[in-house]
């Protein structure tokens, strides 16, 4: 079926909401680390990656789940978990490393955990594969028609765990989606430089299942070829791999210089922005007004807004917490 108007709406606010977020964790991220950077200083300690540029990936296939479906994220999640529907402020709030945090501020931006939602995501490269082919597997047992989803760049598709949960999957028929986000790179690394094949989507021959390359990084395409796997996965048909072409538009992580690859390339990409593409879709239909526009971006920087506010007013676990919540073996 054709995408309907609330659900483009719905996608086109979603995207606004995770881009707001993105830039506001971009400039957060820097405080208390520079003139010279520390990524241990600052508000948010550690590493930071984030997903600007990305976003019809995560709304396009998460606008066909229900809260009963699983999504597995990679390490650059945050617009998975906004388009799956994971609470902004306790995940603003884990990130931070408070208290009131998705897990009590122990997980932070790479392990981000809903069990409210289904979703979780790794910072192993390729690690989120076979949990999403074992809760595919439990759906299937307990005869349920839910699915799982599981996002991965197209580095890890030269993993093991890429291999073999497509094998698994396809040789149990089991309803998982696997979706490539080809970003070009993995870290640093060129596509080019790192796969054998031209095009990941490929690879599904192998196994049996349908593969789909979408080549713009356009929120509906992705919207429509997520459809069909969705419903095949539900009525009981099996996997599909879909490769979505995307684009990054920050560095691996917050303080990567990008040296690897030319000044001018985010420029270019950012000529072929998602969402602008995406509101002039609208527009064009008729869809949305310019007012309504303007209205939804403020509301986006607003819900972001009140996120950070309640990250940072929020306070941080007592030092004992640090023995609780873990897994403990005894002999």
């Amino acid at each position: 079926m054709p995408i309907d108007q609330q659900t483009a709406i719905a996608m086109y606010r979603q995207m606004l909401t995770i881009r707001a977020f993105e830039e506001m964790m971009a400039q957060v991220y820097t405080e208390g680390k520079t003139p010279v950077f520390d990524i241990g200083s600052g508000p948010v300690p550690g590493e930071m990656h984030l997903s600007a540029g990305q976003e019809p990936v995560a709304v396009g296939v998460c606008a066909h789940l229900r809260p009963t479906d699983t999504a597995t994220g990679p390490h650059r999640a945050h617009h998975i978990a906004i388009a799956k529907g994971v609470d902004l402020k306790k995940m603003t709030a884990e990130i931070f490393g408070k208290e009131t945090g998705l897990s009590k501020g122990k997980g932070g931006h790479m392990h981000i955990f809903d069990p409210s939602v289904k979703f979780s995501c790794s910072g192993i490269v390729g690690a989120g594969m076979p949990p999403a082919v074992g809760a595919a597997l439990a759906a299937k047992k307990q005869g349920r028609d839910d699915v799982a989803v599981t996002f991965f760049g197209e580095g890890a598709a030269n993993q093991g765990s890429f291999h073999e949960s497509l094998n698994l999957a396809a040789r149990w028929k089991l309803p998982v989606i696997f979706v490539c986000e080809d970003n070009s790179y993995a870290i640093s690394v060129p596509k080019e430089a790192a796969t054998a094949v031209a095009s990941n989507a490929d690879r599904a021959q192998a196994y049996g299942i349908p593969g789909v390359a979408v080549h713009e990084n356009d929120a509906i395409a992705v919207y429509e070829a997520a459809q069909e796997a969705v419903a095949r996965a539900r009525r009981g048909d099996g996997p599909s791999l879909l490769e979505i072409r995307t684009d990054r538009y920050l560095g691996h992580f917050q303080g990567d210089p990008e040296v690897y690859r030319d000044p001018k390339e985010v420029e270019r990409l950012k000529a072929h922005d998602p969402i602008t593409r995406l509101r002039e879709q609208l527009l064009a239909r008729k869809w949305i007004t310019p007012e309504q526009d303007a209205e939804f971006r403020a509301a986006a920087q607003k819900a972001v807004n009140e996120a950070v506010a309640f990250a940072r007013e929020s306070p941080y676990p007592a030092p004992e917490e640090a023995l609780e919540d873990v897994f403990v073996t005894t002999r």
